[in-house]
């Protein structure tokens, strides 16, 4: 049987995935005032453990005034670095690659936890909260989203830079912690979003207006980010691909052709948070729903992409790469499910008959189960995406 490419590795730059199973960075909300704790070790090493080939943690945020929650895990001050180093010397020693996503919440900031109901956050006397005054609500422009949200300060032309530059100095910190690879986020409503779109953009200076003049914030963080990110690692960029609000794959098309020969090498794509639901303009949410946005950018930017959104079995993810459609896939909410996904789908796809793809705590007994009971079938054995779709 010919190698799956999903377990094929992949060289970016100087570093090299085993395989082509990307864990996607996932919000825990976890953090204490901006530092990581035992859960974000925990949560990161169970998927490196799970043999996973590319582990990226959450969207870390490169300013006080970016952080979601009070739980956002935080990059803009070097006393931060301990944390995460602690983190990537986990990943790495199980054999995955250690990566970080940055962001900045913009006028999404200062809110409850999802589990917490997700409203804005109004009190500065709430639990947890720390530096009120510094944790302020600015966006690309004065306009709130929803209406009844509380009205963000639009950023001014002469603030622009500092911002840029924090981008930039986070990268540095990723740089110094140990990560290998970077992602961008530039989507779901986000601070880069909230500049990308027509819909939440309505300046009238050169960060607003026309597609091109939008698109100027994002590439400056990318410049920015690439000077402190070192050439010999790899860069990526989320983008919503399409938002249904005016931004859609064309402009992603055209956003990628500017930002590769600036060092950016592979497209996260994902889609929609403007308003908060999904995007079906690619069809039904249902399985692999995104995968058509990954598609077009690799296609028509002639960039590598990676393709997220409800890829859930081993025989789905291998038949994306056949069919050339991405070149990485990232897995999320599937992962929280089942962590040893990768091992997993290795067995399925028959190229690992000694578990070797995971530490010897775990490979030793399940090798041993595997060879003195025949007739054992794993508790995830039974369906795969054709079974599913019937």
């Amino acid at each position: 049987m010919a190698q799956p490419l999903l377990f094929t590795p992949i060289q970016l730059r100087d570093v090299t995935l085993k395989n082509r199973v990307v864990v996607a960075p996932m919000h825990q909300y976890a953090a204490k005032e901006g530092f990581a704790t035992d859960w974000h070790l925990m949560n990161a090493g169970r998927y490196a453990a799970g043999g996973a080939g590319l582990v990226i943690m959450e969207s870390t945020k490169v300013e006080r005034r970016g952080c979601g929650t009070v739980g956002d895990l935080g990059l803009w001050d070097d006393k931060f670095i301990p944390g995460v180093r602690r983190c990537v010397e986990f990943i790495k020693q199980h054999g995955a690659v250690p990566g970080i996503q940055l962001g900045h919440s913009g006028r999404k900031a200062r809110r409850w936890r999802p589990w917490e109901g997700g409203a804005p956050l109004l009190d500065p006397k709430a639990p947890e909260v720390f530096d009120w005054e510094g944790w302020e609500l600015v966006s690309s422009s004065a306009e709130a989203s929803p209406a009844t949200d509380p009205l963000p300060r639009g950023l001014s032309r002469d603030e622009i830079p500092a911002v840029i530059e924090r981008w930039g100095q986070a990268a540095r910190r990723a740089h110094e912690a140990g990560f290998e690879v970077l992602d961008v986020h530039g989507a779901h409503g986000y601070l880069i979003h909230q500049f990308l779109s027509p819909y939440s953009n309505k300046r009238n200076d050169e960060y607003g207006g026309s597609e091109l003049n939008r698109m100027r914030f994002c590439v400056e963080v990318i410049e920015s980010v690439r000077a402190h990110w070192p050439a010999h690692k790899p860069l990526f960029l989320r983008l919503s691909v399409e938002d249904d609000l005016g931004w859609g794959p064309a402009q992603s098309v055209e956003l990628a052709k500017l930002v590769k020969p600036k060092g950016v090498d592979v497209i996260d794509c994902s889609s929609g948070g403007m308003r908060g639901s999904p995007v079906v303009g690619a069809g039904p949410v249902t399985y692999g729903y995104q995968v058509p946005y990954a598609e077009t950018l690799k296609r028509d930017a002639g960039i590598m992409s990676m393709a997220v959104g409800l890829i859930v079995h081993a025989d789905q993810a291998e038949a994306i790469l056949q069919e050339g459609r991405a070149d990485l896939i990232a897995l999320a909410r599937e992962l929280l499910y089942n962590p040893n996904w990768p091992m997993d789908a290795a067995r399925k796809l028959g190229v690992e008959a000694d578990f070797g793809s995971v530490p010897a705590a775990q490979g030793y007994w399940l090798g041993k189960r595997a060879q003195s009971v025949k007739t054992v079938i794993p508790s995830t054995y039974g369906t795969g995406i054709r079974d599913a779709a019937d």
